[in-house]
C-alpha cells in the first residue's frame, strides 16, 4: 500500500519548521504543562485519592457506557458535588474537555440557529461546530462590537461562544459586558472555563463566578486536565440541559464512561483546590515579576499563567525554546499553523511550584536571545 500521500505533507510541514514530535519528559523545570497548581503530583492529592478509592467503588473500569452499564453512584455524586459548587443546577461529566466542547456543540444548537463564536476559540468547540447544523459566524477576538454585529447578523437561536481564559494568549473575555449584551438580544451564553478552573476565583471556582454570573449563563464548561489535575470535564447548566445532553450528545452516550477511580481523582482535587489560596497568591506573584521583567511589547496582555512571548517566525521561535531547553527550562514554541503566521510565540505557562529564581533563569535566556 503507497503512503506516499503522507510522506508529503509531512515533508511539507518540515519545510514550514512546523513538524510536531513527541517527547519525554527530562528533569527540567516545567514552564509548560497546565498543571497550575502542582495538583498532578501533589502528595497530598495522592493521598486524598487513595482514601476516596479505599472508601468506596474501586473498579479500574466503568464496564460500558453511562446509558448501557457504565452508570455508577459515585459518578451521579460527582457530578451534584460539582454543580453546587459551581453555581449550577445540574452537570453531565464527560471524558475529556474535547468530548465535551464537541458533544455540546454539536447536539445543541439546531438547524436555523446560529453559533457566534470568538476567533480564537479552541479547536475542540470549532469541531463540535463543524458537526452542527447551525450556521456559525466567528467574531474579532474580544470585540465587542463585532460581537453585537454577528448576532443582530444571525437568525433563529443565537449561541454566543467563549473561552473565560484564552489558551494560547492568556487573556480573558469581558464577561460581564458579553453576559448584558446576551440578555438584551436574547441569546445563550456558553462559557469555556478550562483555563480558569482551580486558578481564577477566591476559591478557584473560575471566572464567570468571579464576577457573579453564573446565572446569565445558558452552559459552562469546566475541565479537568489543567489545573485540577487529572481529567474529565463536567458541562454545566439546568437540569434539562443535562437530560438533553444525556439524549442527544454523541461523545457521551457513544463511548465508555470513566472509570471509578478517575472520578476519586476529580472529587479529591475539588475538595483540595478551594483552600490552595496561597498557591494562588504565590502564582500572581510570579505573574507579576515576569512581566515587571520583560518589555510590556515582547509579552502579550496578560494577567493569568499563561504568559505568551511574542518570538516571531517558526524558525525563530523554535530556536529560543531551545535555547531555553539547552538552559534546562521546559518552555515550548507555539507555531504556525497552531497560531496565525506572524504570531508564532513561547507559550510561557508559570506554576505555584515554580520559584522566583526560575523565572530569574527564563527571563536572562530570553533577553540574551532577543
Amino acid at each position: 500500500m503507497q503512503e506516499d500521500f503522507l510522506q508529503s505533507q509531512l515533508e511539507a510541514r518540515r519545510a514550514q519548521h512546523a513538524f510536531r514530535s513527541l517527547r519525554l519528559p527530562a528533569g527540567k523545570v516545567d514552564f509548560c504543562s497546565n498543571d497550575y497548581l502542582g495538583l498532578a503530583t501533589n502528595p497530598a492529592m495522592e493521598a486524598a485519592i487513595a482514601a476516596g478509592l479505599q472508601a468506596g467503588d474501586h473498579r479500574p473500569g466503568s464496564t460500558g457506557s453511562r446509558l448501557l452499564a457504565g452508570n455508577y453512584a459515585r459518578i451521579e455524586a460527582a457530578e451534584q458535588q460539582l454543580a453546587t459548587f459551581h453555581q449550577a443546577a445540574a452537570g453531565l461529566i464527560f471524558n475529556s474537555g474535547y468530548d465535551a466542547n464537541v458533544g455540546l456543540f454539536s447536539c445543541v444548537p439546531q438547524k436555523g440557529d446560529t453559533i457566534v463564536y470568538d476567533s480564537l476559540i479552541h479547536a475542540s468547540i470549532r469541531d463540535g461546530i463543524r458537526l452542527s447544523r447551525a450556521q456559525a459566524f466567528s467574531f474579532v477576538h474580544n470585540d465587542m462590537q463585532d460581537l453585537e454585529k454577528k448576532m443582530k447578523q444571525g437568525a433563529g437561536r443565537i449561541f454566543v461562544a467563549v473561552e473565560s481564559v484564552y489558551s494560547m494568549d492568556g487573556d480573558k473575555a469581558p464577561l460581564a459586558e458579553m453576559a448584558v449584551l446576551c440578555t438584551q438580544l436574547g441569546a445563550y451564553l456558553i462559557v469555556d472555563e478550562a483555563h480558569a478552573t482551580g486558578v481564577v476565583g477566591a476559591q478557584g471556582e473560575g471566572l464567570v463566578q468571579a464576577l457573579g454570573l453564573a446565572q446569565q449563563c445558558f452552559a459552562r464548561v469546566h475541565t479537568f486536565g489543567k489545573a485540577v489535575g487529572c481529567h474529565g470535564a463536567i458541562v454545566l447548566g439546568s437540569a434539562l440541559l443535562r437530560d438533553f445532553l444525556v439524549n442527544f450528545s454523541r461523545s457521551f452516550i457513544y463511548t465508555t464512561a470513566l472509570p471509578p477511580a478517575s472520578i476519586a481523582a476529580i472529587t479529591a482535587a475539588y475538595d483540595l483546590f478551594p483552600g490552595m489560596k496561597a498557591e494562588r497568591a504565590h502564582l500572581q506573584a510570579l505573574i507579576r515579576q515576569l512581566r515587571q521583567a520583560l518589555p510590556e511589547g515582547r509579552l502579550l496582555p496578560s494577567d493569568t499563567a499563561i504568559q505568551p512571548v511574542s518570538v516571531p517566525g517558526n524558525e525563530q521561535a523554535r530556536g529560543l525554546a531551545g535555547q531555553l531547553q539547552a538552559g534546562g527550562l521546559d518552555v515550548r514554541a507555539i507555531l504556525h499553523p497552531t497560531v496565525p503566521k506572524g504570531q508564532e510565540r513561547l507559550r510561557v505557562v508559570l506554576h505555584s511550584f515554580n520559584t522566583a529564581e526560575e523565572v530569574v533563569r527564563l527571563v536572562k535566556i530570553v533577553q540574551a536571545g532577543a
